[in-house]
């Protein structure tokens, strides 16, 4: 059964700001990136030069109607019930600024950034950690009857695990807002389990990200899609002009129907990378290493006897990966594990295998 934490804003715990990239800065920025989750062969070349002729309107400021129709048709949904932000992260903040709201739940172990976003807005947040023992997996009931906004991600990061839309529908009442992080959800293929889209679902708010399948982290775009009302309250706590021309120009491209080809061809061949790189670790299940599954994102949770010196020693053989013991209900015998092409996995398992080989 998941556990209930409450945490409130002055609680110490997991460093809920730390994220994989900050592996790859400074003395990392040549190590073999497994920590972050961003697709490694993206942008690509046509989005890149679709994204530079943008420049040349950098002098006017942004008009973001093209890409939010362009948004709202790709989901099959008006433009009333979409609102694009500078990434996923800023929809975060948004929402708890703008929500009034007096029991916020986000179930964990998930992204830190939701929790985060509500500590620093003054909200006292309370925690259900899922449990290794249940894979991870949500259960319904765990979550308070009178939690009046949840969040959770589909996939989530870092487990990888593919929660049931049925499931996550489930956690719906009324008068309650239900935050769906589906951020990794491009990278399932045919996405089953999508929630973006509906309308039938009562307090329904879906997050998207375009940085992860396409490599846009450096340009920060995504969107939310809510009822009109909702959409109405965070874009009035949005500043003037929040997402800029090139990212607008990003957005609009992305979900275009050559996009979205490229993208579902990608999340297949995520998939078979994955369960490559999953045949690999199990080659170490006699030295401890046990693979969260099914995985079902573009990333994977490992646990591992020793994980924090195992992860030192695979920087010293070139290789950062991501630590797990800042994610709430999580522990230091976690790492996450960006999926990367088969020859890049090959190149890691081998120098997982001399770490796992060390002595403590």
């Amino acid at each position: 059964m998941a556990t209930r934490t409450p945490m409130h804003t002055e609680a110490a715990g997991p460093d809920l700001r730390h994220h994989g990239d900050a592996e790859v800065r400074d003395d990392g920025s040549a190590l073999v990136d497994l920590a972050v989750n961003v697709r490694a062969d993206t942008p690509p070349a046509w989005l890149r030069e679709h994204v530079a002729a943008s420049l040349g309107s950098l002098a006017v400021y942004p008009d973001g109607r093209a890409a939010r129709a362009a948004v709202a048709a790709r989901h099959g949904l008006p433009v009333e019930r979409v609102l694009l932000t500078a990434g996923a992260a800023e929809a975060f903040v948004l929402l708890a600024r703008a929500l009034k709201v007096r029991r916020p739940v986000v179930v964990h172990p998930q992204f830190t950034e939701p929790e985060a976003a509500l500590r620093d807005a003054g909200h006292t947040v309370d925690r259900v950690l899922l449990r290794e023992a249940d894979g991870f997996r949500l259960d319904p009931a765990a979550v308070p009857e009178d939690a009046d906004l949840v969040v959770i991600g589909n996939p989530t990061n870092p487990t990888s695990v593919l929660h049931p839309a049925a499931t996550i529908t489930d956690l719906a009442r009324p008068g309650r807002t239900l935050v769906v992080d589906e951020a990794f959800m491009d990278a399932v293929p045919g996405e089953p389990e999508a929630l973006a889209g509906r309308t039938d679902v009562p307090g329904l708010v879906v997050l998207r990200s375009l940085t992860k399948t396409w490599g846009l982290a450096g340009l920060r775009i995504g969107y939310v899609l809510a009822a009109p009302e909702t959409i109405a309250d965070l874009e009035r706590a949005q500043p003037l002009w929040p997402v800029s021309t090139p990212a607008l120009a990003a957005a609009e491209a992305c979900v275009a129907p050559r996009a979205l080809a490229e993208a579902a061809h990608a999340a297949h061949r995520i998939a078979a990378d994955r369960g490559h790189l999953v045949a690999g670790l199990a080659r170490f299940a006699d030295a401890g290493v046990r693979v969260v599954a099914p995985a079902e994102g573009p990333f994977v949770l490992v646990r591992l006897p020793h994980a924090a010196a195992v992860r030192h020693r695979l920087r010293g053989l070139g290789y950062a990966v991501r630590r797990g013991d800042t994610f709430p209900g999580l522990s230091e015998e976690w790492l996450r594990l960006a999926v990367r092409d088969r020859t890049t996995t090959d190149g890691f398992l081998r120098a997982l295998g001399r770490t796992v080989a060390e002595p403590a």
